[in-house]
């Protein structure tokens, strides 16, 4: 145990190296007294793993982590996207859970699970007495191993039980890829990890490659994962040759990377979407294309990671994940929102990464630093009123939706009918909502996109049901009236 913690010391501490000895016995002995008097046994392990170790970091910046055995090899699942899991998409709803896709070959299909199923107990616990968090930690706890759950099938009295055996699935970045209308096509890309790269080209070509008349790339919820992916995206649509990012640190050698020399971009029209959870190589990947003018960023400020994370492994198969550099821009900004130095005493150098605020475009626009990335359109997520929350809460969609898939064919020529709106008010009357007449009236395009997204979730996929719901996503339809202002704005130049 003791001899993990010099290695980490000589990586951390600003100590002289004459002073790490001492430094390192002061640790010791102290751990030495505490394990000898104190009142209670202590756990080396515990000692060390959650308390010396993971202080010293916590004083450098917020991104520096420790990681025990079992930590330390989830991180390694994460980086090739492989994790344990069921094969199906759920509707959490406070205290209902309800089944809406199941994958082919998957443990949730082979044991029979369908779309509509209700899942009304986990391993003996109930779900209608818990909130939503504990609905959503439970759901994650229960893929680590083999549960037991209780179904509720719609049309039948007898309750069903299976027994799922969680599977490692390999899950893919680009989660989900569609047109939006003839010719401009959506890539949701959700994380970017070694296949990134290679899915969105697959996944654009699919969409007719070359002959697209533009294209969405949505970063919205992205946390990053690797520089390489980030690296392999931009450089499908930014010139060989262009700059992507520089890395600079106090112990790493600057370090420029660029769009490879054999390059073959698309030119298309291109438009991303990027939130305050869009983090780190996002981050990296739309601060390049708006730099060099090859896309328009839309959305909201972005989180500003743009720390640079080396992981070491350590003894014992422990690892430690430190911040070891800055990621900068094309026009030299820095990534990184400033933090406090106060706080992160030992960090300091790296909370104040930009001299000045304002940078340039390739084309002499004007953007801002001070950490993160600002779109060039701000776009907000519509406004959730107080009829939008209590029917969602409510979770009528879904269970009106399962209830008309037992009765009706679906295709994809569907459309909600004015009989069918007169059904669905009869349904929410039944179990006690009933929506003022401006309600009803004012909300009739929400109420018909989410049936509609529904009814599909269940017949024909949630990837279906997702086309429908970009529908009315504001910062995708704003994305397409900039996309299709530029092709207007190229055929006029012609």
């Amino acid at each position: 145990m003791l001899r993990l913690f010099p290695a980490v010391l000589l990586a951390c501490l600003p100590v002289l190296a004459e002073d790490l000895d001492n430094q390192v016995k002061r640790v010791i002995d102290a751990y030495a007294l505490v394990e000898q008097n104190a009142a209670d046994p202590v756990s080396s392990e515990q000692a060390f793993y959650q308390g010396v170790i993971p202080g010293m970091l916590r004083r450098l910046d917020p991104h520096s982590v420790f990681f025990d055995p079992t930590q330390f090899e989830q991180l390694r699942r994460l980086e090739t996207s492989t994790q344990k899991g069921f094969g199906s998409v759920v509707s959490v709803l406070p205290g209902r859970v309800i089944v809406l896709q199941t994958f082919p070959g998957t443990p949730s299909a082979k044991s029979g699970m369908s779309p509509g199923d209700e899942i009304l107990s986990i391993n003996n616990y109930r779900l209608d007495r818990l909130d939503l968090d504990q609905l959503v930690g439970l759901l994650q706890q229960s893929k680590q191993q083999p549960a037991h759950l209780v179904i509720r099938r719609p049309g039948s009295l007898r309750l069903l039980e299976f027994t799922l055996t969680p599977e490692e699935m390999q899950s893919p970045s680009v989660e989900r890829a569609f047109l939006l209308k003839p010719g401009v096509g959506y890539l949701r890309v959700s994380s970017f990890d070694e296949k990134t790269g290679a899915q969105i080209k697959e996944a654009i070509e699919g969409l007719g490659g070359r002959k697209l008349k533009g294209l969405v790339l949505d970063l919205r919820n992205n946390p990053g994962g690797m520089l390489t992916a980030a690296v392999e995206t931009v450089s499908l649509f930014l010139k060989p040759g262009l700059p992507i990012l520089t890395v600079r640190g106090r112990a790493v050698a600057q370090k420029e990377e660029k769009v490879p020399a054999d390059a073959e971009p698309y030119d298309f029209p291109l438009a991303t979407l990027i939130n305050g959870k869009s983090a780190s190589a996002s981050e990296i990947v739309a601060g390049a294309l708006q730099d060099h003018d090859r896309a328009v960023i839309v959305g909201e400020p972005s989180f500003g990671k743009g720390l640079v994370q080396s992981v070491f492994p350590l003894a014992d198969s422990t690892g430690l994940a430190l911040t070891t550099a800055l990621y900068y821009t094309p026009s030299g900004r820095s990534i990184q929102k400033p933090f406090d130095a106060a706080q992160f005493e030992l960090g300091a150098t790296a909370a104040h990464p930009n001299a000045k605020s304002d940078f340039r475009t390739d084309k002499g626009r004007l953007v801002r630093g001070g950490g993160g990335i600002m779109p060039d359109e701000v776009v907000y997520p519509a406004d959730v009123s107080r009829f939008k929350a209590v029917m969602e809460a409510s979770g009528a969609f879904t269970s009106f939706a399962t209830e008309y898939v037992q009765k009706h064919k679906v295709t994809e020529r569907f459309e909600v009918t004015p009989s069918l709106l007169d059904d669905f008010r009869v349904y929410l009357a039944d179990r006690r909502i009933e929506p003022s007449l401006a309600e009803w009236s004012s909300e009739q395009d929400f109420i018909r996109n989410r049936l509609k997204t529904e009814i599909f979730n269940q017949t024909l996929g949630v990837a279906k049901g997702d086309e429908i719901e970009a529908q009315r996503d504001p910062q995708i339809q704003r994305a397409v009236q900039l996309i299709s202002g530029r092709l207007n704005t190229a055929s006029l130049e012609r």
